[in-house]
């Protein structure tokens, strides 16, 4: 079990860093990152706060935990910048938040954050075909939803996935404790989604793939 879209009360989740963290271990999470939302008012004081929390607090887990940010609701010519700064701060993922059909996200944020570098594109709605084939080309992963909401478009994100050879993880969005996955659940958003199993057994791959990118890989020996 890896989750690479979390949120706390440093932005809009309901619990502290250490009550997700928690939550993610009792279920037995191999990893878990806090991507908290962040623009240009607030990135600093939440890389800062994350960096600070898991340099504390990883010593006693055994769930590891990546800091990162999920920069969402900005004009899409101030995200490149962002990403930059994101990294510059220390933030071990980058995650920007899509065109979901269920927020008002301005038009051109999906191929922005394409375009910028980052690792994720959350729940990008009803992505263009020519974004999916440029995250395919880059390396940028798309996400599939187990958020309601944002994942009504799910389906459409499979599909073009399939066709452009993009890849894919699954993430909880989680805001509240009862948001992160359990195996089961996990499943049913896949499938839900029109995945096969072995498409599933891909995403499983993609994300452990990115996890090792991002922290050693002798922590899943």
């Amino acid at each position: 079990m890896i989750d690479f879209n979390t949120h706390t009360f440093l932005s809009n989740g309901v619990l502290s860093p250490g009550e997700l963290v928690r939550v993610a271990e009792e279920r037995a999470y191999k990893a878990i990152a806090i991507t908290d939302h962040v623009d240009a008012s607030n990135i600093e004081l939440v890389i800062s706060s994350l960096l600070r929390f898991c340099r504390e607090t990883q010593p006693f887990l055994k769930v590891r935990i990546l800091p990162g940010v999920e920069i969402t609701h900005v004009p899409p010519g101030q995200i490149a910048g962002l990403v930059r700064r994101a990294r510059q701060l220390g933030a071990r993922i980058v995650v920007v938040h899509g065109e979901t059909i269920t927020e008002p996200v301005e038009i051109g944020t999906n191929r922005a954050g394409i375009e910028a570098g980052i690792d994720i594109l959350a729940h990008p709605g009803l992505i263009l075909e020519e974004d999916v084939k440029l995250a395919a080309e880059t390396g940028v992963y798309l996400e599939i939803s187990a958020n309601p909401m944002h994942g009504m478009s799910n389906g459409r994100i499979v599909d073009l996935a399939r066709k452009y050879n993009a890849s894919l993880v699954l993430d909880s969005n989680a805001h509240r404790p009862e948001d992160l996955l359990t195996p089961e659940r996990r499943e049913k958003v896949a499938f839900g989604a029109g995945l096969t199993p072995d498409e599933l057994d891909k995403i499983n791959a993609n994300m452990i793939a990115l996890y090792e990118k991002l922290v050693p890989a002798s922590f899943f020996a």
